[in-house]
C-alpha cells in the first residue's frame, strides 16, 4: 500500500478540521495549523512548507536553530515545548512565538533578553489542565493572577493560553481539559487587559485535535499525522 505523502496528510487535515469547524458552528479557516517538527528532518519540513504549512513548532531551541538554517520559505516558528531560562537568548533570536511560558522567572527572562534584542516576543502561557507529573505548566487556579503579571513586562505580549490533554481513553477527561482552559480565556479576555491579547487557545494534537476543535481550540499541534510515527 502507498504511503500518503506530506502534502496529501496536509490536505486531509486541513479538510477535516474545516469540517469539524462547521460542525462546531465556526469559520472553517478559524483554526491555525501548527506543524509539530520533533526529530522530523529539514526535507520533510520543507515539503510540508511546500505544501502550504505556514507554522512550525519546535520542541527543542538547539534541533530548531538548525532546521530554520535550512528550511526555506515564509515560515513562523513556535516554541511548543519546555523552555529553560539558559537557553532564552537562543529562543528570542529564533522564535516568532514561545507558546510555554510557565513561570515567572522564565517571563522575565524573556522580557529582558527581548528588551537587549530590541524585539517584542508574542507568548502563550501553558496552563496545566492534566494530572501528568510530567506535564509543565501554571496551576488553573493561578493562571489568571499570573496572566496579570506577565502582561506587565514591556517585550512580551501575551496572546493566549495553551495546554496539553491528560494522555486517556476517557473522552469526558480530555474535554474537561480543554473546557477548563477556555473558560479560563473567557475569564481573562473579560478582564481587557490593555497589554494581552486572549486571541489564541492553543490545544489539541494529533489524537485529540477534533475534541479540542469542538471545545474551542483555534491552534492545534499536529506532528504524527502529518509526518507519521518518529522516534522518541
Amino acid at each position: 500500500m502507498r504511503m500518503s505523502s506530506i502534502r496529501e496528510n496536509i490536505e486531509r487535515l486541513r479538510a477535516e478540521i474545516a469540517d469539524i469547524s462547521v460542525k462546531a458552528g465556526r469559520s472553517p479557516d478559524e483554526v491555525e495549523l501548527v506543524g509539530v517538527t520533533k526529530y522530523v528532518p529539514p526535507e520533510s519540513i520543507q515539503e510540508a512548507v511546500d505544501a502550504g504549512l505556514a507554522i512550525i513548532g519546535e520542541n527543542r531551541v538547539q534541533e530548531a536553530k538548525r532546521k530554520i538554517q535550512a528550511v526555506k520559505g515564509d515560515v513562523s516558528w513556535h516554541m511548543i515545548g519546555h523552555l529553560q531560562r539558559n537557553k532564552v537568548k537562543a529562543a528570542v533570536d529564533l522564535f516568532d512565538m514561545i507558546q510555554s511560558v510557565d513561570s515567572l522567572d522564565l517571563a522575565a527572562e524573556i522580557d529582558k533578553r527581548c528588551a537587549a534584542a530590541g524585539r517584542r516576543m508574542d507568548v502563550l502561557v501553558e496552563v496545566k489542565t492534566a494530572p501528568e507529573e510530567t506535564k509543565f505548566g501554571v496551576s488553573p487556579c493561578d493562571a489568571i493572577d499570573f496572566i496579570i503579571e506577565v502582561s506587565r513586562f514591556e517585550n512580551v505580549k501575551v496572546k493566549g493560553l495553551m495546554t496539553i490533554g491528560t494522555f486517556t481513553d476517557d473522552e469526558s477527561e480530555t474535554r474537561r481539559c480543554f473546557r477548563e482552559l477556555r473558560g479560563l480565556a473567557e475569564k481573562a479576555r473579560a478582564l481587557d487587559l490593555a497589554d494581552a491579547e486572549i486571541k489564541y487557545l492553543s490545544m489539541g494534537m494529533s489524537s485529540d485535535f477534533r475534541i479540542a476543535i469542538e471545545e474551542g481550540s483555534n491552534m492545534v499541534r499536529i506532528g504524527t499525522a502529518i509526518f507519521g510515527t518518529r522516534p522518541g
